[in-house]
């Protein structure tokens, strides 16, 4: 396993990313096409992503990837870079944030490349949709996954408790959980860390209530009390000792090794399926993977399949045409799929998806059988977020969930204050 510190510190040097001095022995590489690739994830995203630069650069003499990965300041180095005017050539998105850095036009479509340098034959039907934005294409879906819910399964067995299942309910997996930490016993371990301020989480939980995160105009489509309750119910089982401390909550940076299951601090996780593997590979125990918890057994189940991540191909790239070639690489050779497996996610092209399928481990196979289980279970994938999405989020929602936990603000206090917030920063 890599260590993060060095890829953070030596990005520049990732890939091909060396910057050679313009010495004689080195002219020639002047000539060379040179592409910047910037992404966030674990030491294995980036050992597979840089590991597919490779193969790319071998395929296509005379180019030159350098790889740069980021941490808990992506989104803050990635806006500076842009605004700056050097934005890399390619890079990361996620679905709560695509569609603003869309409409900011910092994103070229893809459109005039789709069937040309990026083929599209072979790509699972209803893909594209899931990158576009305002009738283009504006990046380009890198798998499936949908949210999940992570469990020890040691941990459950010796406490014997029977761990949460498609069908637990909100008011069972309160339970559960507060169970599960008095089992336990251990200072600083909690069944589950705080999600109050997971904004996704919060999406499925309005869409098991009839309601939406956003509406297709791009306004809050939620009410305060709606909001209230959503607080309310993580700052009363964080009251009964079900889930992590308002400390623990605020170190968590919505990555997977800040996570309270990553730092030991909890036995649960509310995450990506895709994310299965890089929980695994920090847990010594092993881990299990189902839904989130419901309503009721009636309601919806809050899923749907979402694009993993997306690659965006920077508007003001001076090679839009080799960053297209990267993108068709990286989502439709078979030589890729092999080094990428599933980390990201189950892949959207469908031989790709087959390939991968006999060599997958066990924990993988786990990520795939768990998107294959929801099929009848998943909802329409929502609208597009609106501009201002990121800000909201960031500035609003998770701020607004670390007060509640500190005793700064009350519930009812956050939920209205996040609806004042959301018409003030939303731009539909």
């Amino acid at each position: 396993m890599l260590n993060r510190r060095k890829f953070m510190t030596n990005s520049a040097l990732l890939g091909a990313g060396a910057a050679f001095s313009m010495t004689p022995a080195f002219q020639a590489m002047a000539q060379e096409k040179t592409m910047r690739l910037y992404w966030w994830g674990t030491p294995n995203r980036a050992e597979r992503t840089l590991g597919v630069a490779k193969l790319f650069e071998t395929a296509n003499a005379g180019v030159k990837i350098n790889g740069e990965v980021g941490g808990s300041d992506y989104w803050t180095k990635l806006t500076t870079m842009i605004a700056g005017g050097n934005a890399p050539d390619i890079f990361q998105l996620e679905p709560g944030r695509f569609a603003d850095f869309a409409r900011r036009g910092t994103a070229l479509p893809l459109n005039d490349y789709l069937g040309k340098s990026i083929r599209t034959n072979k790509l699972a039907p209803g893909v594209l949709d899931l990158g576009t934005v305002d009738g283009k294409v504006a990046g380009m879906p890198l798998s499936l996954n949908a949210f999940a819910l992570f469990y020890d399964t040691d941990a459950f067995k010796k406490a014997g408790i029977t761990p949460p299942s498609d069908k637990t309910t909100w008011e069972d997996f309160a339970k559960i959980c507060v169970d599960l930490t008095k089992s336990v016993g251990k200072k600083n371990v909690w069944a589950i860390g705080n999600c109050g301020r997971y904004l996704f989480t919060f999406q499925s939980w309005l869409t098991q209530r009839g309601k939406m995160l956003y509406t297709a105009d791009g306004a809050a489509g939620f009410t305060a009390d709606d909001a209230t309750a959503w607080y309310a119910y993580w700052n009363d089982l964080a009251k009964a000792g079900g889930c992590s401390s308002a400390e623990v909550q605020a170190m968590d940076k919505i990555l997977v090794d800040s996570n309270a299951m990553a730092t030991g601090n909890a036995l649960m996780a509310i995450a990506f399926s895709n994310q299965l593997t890089a929980f695994q590979g920090i847990s010594k125990t092993p881990l299990a993977i189902t839904s989130l918890p419901v309503l009721s057994a009636s309601a919806p189940s809050g899923l749907f399949y979402r694009p993993g991540l997306h690659w965006a191909i920077a508007s003001t790239s001076k090679n839009p045409e080799l960053a297209a070639k990267f993108i068709d690489y990286f989502i439709n050779e078979p030589e890729a799929g092999k080094t990428l497996q599933v980390e990201r996610g189950v892949p959207v092209n469908i031989d790709i998806q087959a390939q991968v399928q006999p060599s997958l481990d066990d924990v993988s196979k786990l990520t795939v059988d768990y998107i294959k289980s929801i099929a009848g279970r998943v909802g329409k994938y929502p609208p597009p977020v609106p501009l201002g999405a990121s800000e909201f989020e960031e500035r609003s929602f998770r701020p607004l969930a670390d007060k509640v936990a500190f005793g700064q603000i009350t519930p009812k206090e956050a939920g209205e204050q996040l609806v004042s917030d959301a018409k003030r920063i939303l731009k539909g």
